[in-house]
């Protein structure tokens, strides 16, 4: 059988060191087996595949980018968002780290090796085979490999340098090789909400009326606690003053007027709760949903199940 072309070095073993072989140079990799060795085995793939000159120099620095990295997460975590946590953790734990999850110095870590891992991002497929992630959440998570730098830099442990000279990576430009953009979200036409609407459960059907009518976003109106709706304006309106919100760090406080047709709405899902508890829950939508389909077996039944209700009701 011919030869593969282009058919990476295998991960082999010398005594007890892990080594490739590449050109007729042996590049030792760690111990064999261990999970260093099988991160630098990673990075040499990756590299090979970029430039098949690449070969990144190890510092001798105390901190190594693993460590920056599980520092940085820590820290993340303390913030209370956990969307962008799990975003970090993406960028973190399944590109950077795959590839730099070694003794790597942080202040080893290049603009091409920006670039390496940005490609990875790239070179990404989901479990259909397809790239995960278009152009703009690349760019995304590179900018937050590049935050993680910032932040080390303020907490001394990436030299200043280090960091300027990721930020000069500049973003993927639209139509970048390999990458590609999702089509703009466009709002739902008019008369598809109303043929909609009819199908939908109560509960379902007024959070999107309500929606519609205030022009909130989906997760405003999912969040929506009790006690955030002032309804002691004496104006007439009442206010949904969300706790938090996407725009908040742009925009501060943000108050959200609800009218007549959204009170009668909320109303009814408002009563007996506590001003914590959110106004559209899912125990409500599944009561809803409960009795909805006891009506639905009543107006259903069988004459054999007609004549035995009949036969228990002149018993009793």
């Amino acid at each position: 059988m011919p030869k593969l072309k282009n058919r990476p070095p295998k991960y082999q073993q010398s005594g007890n060191c892990a080594v490739v072989y590449h050109h007729g140079k042996r590049i030792y990799l760690g111990k064999y087996g261990s999970p260093e060795s099988q991160v630098a085995y990673s990075r040499f793939i990756a590299e090979s595949r970029a430039n098949p000159t690449f070969h990144l120099t190890k510092g001798k620095a105390d901190i190594a980018i693993s460590e920056l990295a599980a520092e940085f997460l820590d820290h993340a975590k303390t913030m209370g968002d956990p969307n962008s946590y799990s975003h970090n953790r993406v960028a973190v734990l399944e590109f950077l780290l795959k590839l730099y999850g070694d003794d790597t110095s942080v202040d080893d870590f290049k603009p091409s090796c920006l670039k390496l891992v940005r490609q990875e991002m790239i070179n990404a497929c989901n479990k259909r085979g397809k790239p995960r992630f278009c152009r703009r959440m690349v760019n995304r998570y590179t900018r937050r490999i590049v935050a993680i730098f910032e932040w080390g830099v303020e907490n001394e442990l990436v030299q200043e340098t280090t960091w300027r000279a990721l930020k000069v990576v500049k973003s993927l430009p639209e139509g970048s090789p390999g990458t590609f953009d999702n089509e703009e979200r466009e709002p739902v036409p008019d008369d598809v909400i109303r043929r909609t609407l009819p199908f939908m459960p109560p509960i379902l059907r007024a959070m999107v009326q309500v929606q519609y009518l205030t022009g909130s976003r989906p997760s405003e109106i999912f969040k929506m606690r009790v006690g955030e709706i002032d309804r002691n304006r004496g104006n007439g309106l009442w206010y949904y003053v969300p706790k938090s919100h996407k725009t908040k760090k742009h925009i501060g406080k943000k108050e959200i007027p609800l009218g007549e047709p959204e009170q009668k709405l909320i109303a009814p899902y408002l009563e007996g709760k506590k001003p914590t508890e959110a106004v559209f829950s899912p125990r409500t939508a599944q009561e809803e949903r409960n009795t909805e389909n006891r009506a639905n077996r009543k107006t259903k039944r069988t004459p054999s199940q007609k004549a035995r209700d009949e036969g228990d009701a002149r018993h009793k």
